[in-house]
């Protein structure tokens, strides 16, 4: 099973979920690009996820343009900007899902109220991610 996650920076929302999936089960192949790559992986991000478990400190952001020649069995959005922006695939796609979130990079206030928008969303990712975890990869998966 090989999944893309697409978001507009790849430094939140797509990473967080990719987290969650990889965790979920280690047997899928996850990754996650965005339309416009930022230069890192959001430090909140990191942090927030570290809190749960998951150590996403290696992680990068990709260009979609890496991964348009390949074939998923899912192309899942993250943001609208992503899912309005997203390319044709020149690899097949079994898959296209949009699974929207607020951007917790926009968060505005104090440290803590910026650290609680992000765990928020998290917390959002993974509730969805994992609805769409065991409603569909898990699905397949017995079916086979």
């Amino acid at each position: 099973m090989k999944i893309l996650i697409l978001c507009t920076g790849n430094s939140c929302r797509s990473q967080m979920a990719e987290g969650f999936l990889k965790e979920f089960d280690d047997t899928l192949e996850v990754h996650s690009a965005g339309t416009q790559p930022a230069e890192q992986v959001h430090p909140k991000a990191l942090e927030v996820m570290k809190e749960v478990g998951i150590n996403l400190q290696d992680n990068y952001p990709k260009s979609v343009n890496d991964f348009i020649n390949d074939e998923f069995d899912y192309v899942i959005t993250v943001c609208g900007g992503a899912k309005e922006s997203c390319p044709t695939f020149t690899g097949e796609v079994k898959n296209r899902l949009h699974i929207g979130f607020d951007d917790p990079a926009e968060a505005t206030g104090t440290e803590e109220e910026i650290t609680n928008e992000f765990r928020r969303v998290r917390k959002e990712i993974l509730n969805d991610f994992f609805a769409f975890y065991t409603t569909q990869i898990k699905k397949q998966t017995n079916e086979k």
